[in-house]
């Protein structure tokens, strides 16, 4: 019958095996001549080899058996040739071990270890005989080899074609053995097995969809598995926790290209559909984004493609209450930690109203936000005595100083922002420069109150 443990794919016809259904290719008529990559290969690949114990989870109820139409005298004919079967066991694993090894590179030695496909196939054709002989008997062992190996071959990544093409590869083995055992044994056997032909591919079919389904199953649970290791290694790679060995690793486990040129961009605030929908569509020739979410924020690696991080920022959108911060750009995924935290020193910058800050365009307020106490020690050296006075008075000094920086030292266009005269603006310079004791033409004086007015925005959360 079926052989539980083989990849599927089509089976070859016996000479007096009564007519079947059609077989899928098999791999050497498949134009590459070499077997399909099941999907969950690449995850298997990168998973320690799992302890075999969770393959018989999730095996369905048995349904009931059906009814057989085949008299009492064929399957009499049936269990006389299936008991000689029984003892030419090793004979058969042979031949069917011969089989999968000729037509199915999925089942060629070196994809096996030493005695396992040995061990696979007799099993599964003992099973198979024996259900014959005994269905109520044997069918839940059998049903649960099946089970068992469809998950193994999902583990070991033989395509799912190749596993149910090896089953009924053993199918065709059963029955071309019980038809040369009823011919030499008696005639009238071999023309009473006919009857009982329809019984003998009914539980080829069942088995072949009791494979497929566990392989399936096991085939989901290895995805799962892959993007939980995928995700975790990325997570280390973002957090700097990696090992050097891990880099690796997590390259193949992610797709990306180890040396690829990258960056990290931040997003938080708002929902999270909003957060993952910051990105063009669809995204510029060559670049690509890998999602890391969390519950208030994501974070996202995106690999630049020759372009740079100022290229890609006008093209992110940021919707009302979602704040962007883009980092510097990095050599490879083992530097993915430094783009992050640079990524999360350009959200600091960025306006809680939300709106995309890059860190190249914000250096500045990056150097404040990154040292807090020393922006707190220049606030107090250069605004101290501006902030000591009434709210009414402070804002217009601390507006004239900004007006007046946003215009370049203009005079003339500060008071175009403000609605005032140029005179005005100039009074209000110089009420600064009498309350600080310091000068607005001094280029140190003018440097620390740049970074005082930025980190004092940035402490009021504007």
């Amino acid at each position: 019958m079926h052989h539980p443990d083989a990849p599927f794919r089509s089976a070859a016809a016996s000479p007096s095996a009564p007519a079947r259904r059609p077989a899928p290719q098999t791999g050497r008529d498949r134009p590459s001549g070499r077997p399909r990559q099941a999907p969950a290969r690449a995850a298997a690949a990168l998973l320690s080899p799992a302890d075999h114990t969770h393959l018989l989870s999730g095996l369905p109820e048995a349904p009931p058996l059906p009814r057989s139409r085949a008299d009492s005298e064929a399957v009499a004919a049936l269990h006389r040739s299936a008991r000689i079967l029984v003892d030419r066991l090793p004979q058969l694993t042979d031949r069917l071990v011969a089989m999968l090894q000729e037509l199915e590179p999925a089942y060629r030695p070196e994809a096996f270890g030493p005695g396992d496909l040995r061990k696979e196939v007799a099993e599964s054709l003992d099973n198979n005989i024996r259900s014959l002989l005994d269905p109520k008997a044997c069918r839940d062992r059998a049903r649960r080899c099946s089970w068992r190996i469809g998950g193994l071959r999902a583990e070991h990544g033989t395509p799912l074609d190749a596993v149910l093409h090896a089953f009924r590869l053993g199918g065709s083995v059963v029955w071309q053995g019980l038809v040369e055992t009823a011919t030499r044994q008696s005639p009238q056997d071999a023309h009473l097995l006919l009857h009982v032909a329809a019984d003998v591919w009914n539980f080829v079919d069942e088995h072949c969809t009791l494979v497929a389904d566990a392989y399936r199953r096991a085939e989901r649970r290895l995805v799962r598995r892959h993007e939980e290791q995928a995700r975790a290694l990325l997570e280390a790679l973002l957090d700097g926790t990696a090992r050097f060995a891990d880099v690796t690793t997590a390259a193949a486990a992610l797709g990306l290209p180890e040396q690829a040129r990258c960056t990290v961009v931040l997003v938080s605030g708002g929902r999270p559909s909003d957060r993952r929908g910051v990105f063009p569509r669809p995204l510029p020739e060559g670049v690509r984004v890998v999602w890391c979410t969390g519950e208030d924020a994501d974070r996202a690696v995106v690999v630049l493609g020759g372009r740079e991080p100022r290229d890609l920022a006008p093209a992110i959108t940021a919707p009302e209450g979602v704040r962007v911060g883009v980092g510097s750009a990095v050599p490879g995924l083992a530097s993915l930690g430094t783009a992050r935290e640079h990524a999360e020193t350009a959200l600091l910058t960025c306006p809680a109203s939300g709106g995309v800050a890059l860190l190249e365009e914000h250096l500045p307020q990056a150097l404040v936000t990154s040292a807090p106490e020393l922006a707190d020690a220049l606030v107090e050296r250069a605004l101290r005595p501006v902030l000591g006075l009434e709210p009414g008075d402070r804002e217009v000094i601390l507006s004239t100083l900004e007006a007046w920086l946003a215009a370049d030292g203009s005079a003339l266009r500060a008071g175009s922002r403000l609605f005032c005269h140029r005179n005005t603006v100039l009074n209000r310079l110089r009420r600064y420069e009498q309350l600080t004791g310091r000068s607005l033409g001094r280029p140190q004086d003018l440097v620390e109150l740049v970074l005082a007015l930025e980190a004092h925005r940035l402490r009021r959360g504007l």
